[in-house]
């Protein structure tokens, strides 16, 4: 139990541990506040820049539903206005047909979208159309400069100057918008101009059309514009971006295109889901159209024979003489007649049947398939055949071109026509047979028939076979006229598939693009996720000590204490402003280090070797506070200055360092003669002197001895000095004089290798009774407050209000103070 007692303990202290670094580190973040100050505005006027210079892109719409309307005047057996039922797929096919090249191409070339109207804007050339007080109208067959911008200048409302500027160009290309040809055309001057006014025609070798005026748009002095021909096929590119999104579980479709001029937008979606409409309709009556194309053929031959016929029966009656059929004749003639008629509408079956036979086995594209309107097909499901295998056949050419050869639609619409042509097969058999049959036994009446008739006079035999050829002839005329009108009021009655819902407008919709919030807080986010990544990335490559926590990490050695950062004029803070924070720091490491000496030493002079990783930690600022600090407390203390090489105590005594431990140490002076007193009462100070060029040997001496023992023996508390331990040994010569080493350790200076070499010494105990100094701590919430050791500047942080005095920086300064 106690085993498992303790390894509990140590994982929750762990867990403690960790967070307490994740605390740490996340004060260490954010106490970098000052640059998101600076980062997020700045990220913010991006973001307006962006706003502002990004081109407005809008997004109109307009709704269609897509039905199969069938024609309420007829019905399904109609020969020529029949109907077919809808496709599943029909919805699908349109939102393909929509975005398709060719459709596009049509929508574009009766629009003119190829001619651009534009205009010099704050930050790019913009669209113009429907803006402009003019129309480009161009003359047909003619060529027009093609992806050049061709300026117009209003110096009037009627007047205005065309100029091209060619940019040194030697060649350029010109189109042909009729016949879409290219050609090269040779610039024969770098830059032209002349002036037109509105109506004129402009008759150039690279231009040839006419501005149109257009009233209502105020005055145009002035004003400039531009214009630009494109190539048809990269304007189709860009307006086959138009998405056509259906609305579940309807046949409705939004049909939308995003631009940056809503007049351009208006139009186009219009004028597509119109010319959707009409093109719909043309398939849907295609039928129909080429039925009376072939009966207004077919009608005109019937009715020239006819005609023909009438005058042969007339010319017979007035030479022969015989003008009417003998009641035996007109019993005859009445027989013969309906059998007559009744073989001839057998035969044209058959023919019809066998020819439409032939045809679909022979032809592969079935794109003429033999209509029957010109004959009576009684049988509803042959006329249903054919008008389904026409529209499968339709629409398997429109979806051709828009999907691949192995999209899924066309290979099930495929699969529908060969299996409607298999049907259809099966019931051209079955019906032939039946007709075979039906004209054998028609024949054998029509035999019995023919020998009555041969007893009949010759003349009148004539006269009635005449009359029959005529009658023949005349119920065939009428049939085609009923036929003829029967196509035209199907092609009148017909109506489109598409059904225009609601057509685009432009009511004042706001841009899509650019998205303004959106693009704040973005800049927002960057503005807060780019110093947050710095800052992280300068803390995770951090290499110096910044906190308690960082030396408790890397160093065995305890921790004495932290030290604030000074703001006093000189070195001498505790002398200068004893109610700082500074101030009571040092007396905090004053009690402190009386647990560092030997107890049975306690009414013995003290000595303190203080010292640091290199140069600039504030090793000698330690020293002369911590010997004021002692002095001011009634101990009469004194400062040595051991640091030979780089000697810096005496400029904030205002004593000279002409004389010191240098010429003590070289024999030159005596003990008394280099012990300096000081403004501060109870505290003496011995200067370094000279710079000597063996200071190493120098301490090593045995004068250094005799000097130690002698202060001693003078003084209860001795602060000693000295050189850096990283860069120089002396150090290392006057730890056997101290009672107590401090190791001085600066906040952002000193690297954290640099308390490697020292800890090696702790760990040997060459070093004895040393503690870390943290000096020059900045007191904010960047490393907490110390993290437990804040006995030398906690006051300082609004707890001791009326206990420190601490010069206070105006607020502009506090926040941009250096950190």
């Amino acid at each position: 139990m106690d085993q498992e007692f303790k390894i509990l303990n140590t994982q929750t202290e762990n867990i403690r541990e960790n967070l307490s670094d994740i605390k740490g580190y996340v004060f260490r973040v954010l106490s970098n506040w000052k640059w998101f100050l600076v980062t997020i505005p700045i990220a913010l006027v991006v973001a307006y820049y962006v706003n502002l210079s990004t081109e407005r892109i809008y997004g109109l719409h307009a709704t269609i539903a897509v039905k199969e309307k069938q024609n309420s005047l007829f019905s399904t057996g109609t020969n020529i206005a029949f109907n077919w039922g809808g496709v599943s797929d029909k919805v699908e096919s349109i939102r393909r047909l929509l975005s398709s090249r060719s459709h596009n191409e049509k929508v574009v070339k009766e629009l003119e979208f190829y001619i651009s109207y534009l205009k010099e804007g704050r930050f790019r050339i913009e669209d113009t159309y429907g803006a402009t007080p003019f129309k480009v109208k161009l003359k047909p067959n003619q060529f027009q400069l093609l992806n050049t911008l061709i300026n117009i200048d209003f110096l009037d409302n009627d007047t205005f100057r065309l100029s091209v500027d060619f940019e040194e160009k030697t060649q350029v290309k010109i189109v042909n918008y009729d016949d879409e040809l290219v050609y090269v055309h040779d610039v024969v001057s770098q830059q032209f101009s002349k002036q037109f006014k509105l109506g004129e025609a402009i008759s150039l070798p690279f231009l040839n059309l006419t501005l149109d005026p257009i009233e209502g748009l105020g005055n145009s002095a002035g004003k400039s514009f531009l214009i630009r021909f494109e190539s048809l096929d990269a304007v189709v590119g860009r307006y086959r971006s138009v998405r056509a999104n259906s609305v579940p579980n309807t046949s409705l479709l939004n049909v939308t295109l995003m631009g940056a001029n809503k007049a351009r937008l208006v139009d186009y979606l219009n004028r597509t889901v119109e010319v959707l409409a009409e093109d719909q309709l043309n398939l849907k009556t295609n039928y129909a159209r080429q039925t009376l194309s072939f009966i207004e053929q077919q009608f005109k031959n019937t009715q020239d024979s006819l005609s023909l016929i009438e005058n042969n029966i007339g010319q017979y009656k007035e030479d022969k003489g015989i003008y009417d059929l003998s009641a035996e004749g007109s019993k005859i003639f009445e027989r013969t007649t309906s059998l007559d008629q009744m073989q001839k509408d057998i035969d044209d079956r058959l023919e019809y049947y066998s020819n439409l036979e032939i045809y679909l086995k022979n032809s592969e594209d079935l794109e003429n398939i033999p209509a029957p309107a010109i004959i009576n097909v009684e049988d509803a499901a042959i006329s249903q055949s054919v008008a389904n295998l026409t529209r499968l056949v339709s629409e398997r050419e429109t979806l051709q071109s828009q999907v691949t050869p192995n999209h899924p639609t066309l290979l099930a619409l495929i699969r529908e026509i060969e299996n409607t042509k298999v049907i259809l097969f099966e019931n051209i058999s079955s019906l032939k047979k039946v007709l075979e049959l039906s004209r054998s036994n028609n024949r054998k009446r029509m035999v019995t028939y023919s020998a009555e008739l041969k007893k009949l006079p010759e003349k009148e035999q004539q006269l009635l076979n005449y009359s029959r050829k005529y009658a023949m002839t005349e119920a065939n005329y009428m049939y085609l006229m009923q036929k003829r009108y029967e196509a035209d009021i199907a092609i009148a009655a017909s109506v489109s598939d598409i059904t225009i819902l609601d057509r685009a407008k432009d009511t004042g919709q706001v841009s899509t693009k650019p998205r303004k919030s959106f693009n704040y807080m973005v800049g927002i986010l960057l503005g807060t996720l780019f110093p947050l990544f710095v800052i992280i990335a300068i803390e995770i490559l951090d290499t110096k000590v910044q906190t308690v926590e960082d030396i408790e990490r890397i160093s065995p050695i305890p921790i004495l204490g932290v030290v604030g950062r000074n703001t006093a004029k000189n070195n001498l803070s505790v002398f200068l402003k004893p109610k700082s924070a500074v101030s009571e720091s040092f007396r905090a490491l004053r009690s402190n280090i009386h647990f560092l000496f030997d107890r049975e030493k306690v009414n013995e002079s003290k000595t303190v070797m203080i010292t640091s990783s290199i140069s600039g930690e504030g090793k000698t600022y330690v020293s002369i506070n911590m010997a004021t600090v002692f002095a001011l407390s009634g101990k009469k203390t004194i400062l040595v200055g051991l640091d030979l090489r780089k000697p810096k105590i005496f400029g904030d005594f205002d004593i000279d360092n002409d004389e010191g431990v240098v010429n003590y140490l070289i024999g030159q002076k005596t003990k008394e003669e280099i012990i300096l007193n000081t403004k501060i009462e109870n505290l003496d100070i011995i200067t370094s002197g000279p710079v000597p060029p063996n200071p190493s040997e120098l301490i090593m001496n045995s004068a250094t001895d005799e000097l130690m023992e002698y202060l001693k023996k003078n003084y209860d508390y001795i602060i000693l000095d000295t050189p850096p331990v990283g860069l120089v040994a002396d150090a290392f010569e006057l730890v056997k004089h101290a009672d107590a080493t401090l190791y001085v350790v600066r906040q952002g200076v000193t690297q954290k290798g640099m308390l490697k070499m020292i800890n090696d010494k702790y760990g040997k105990v060459e070093v004895p009774n040393i503690s870390v100094i943290l000096n020059n701590f900045k007191v904010k919430s960047k490393y907490g407050y110390g993290y437990g050791y804040g006995y030398g500047y906690g006051y300082g942080n609004g707890y001791g209000y009326g206990y420190h005095v601490d010069d206070k920086l105006p607020w502009y300064k506090r926040i941009f103070k250096k950190a």
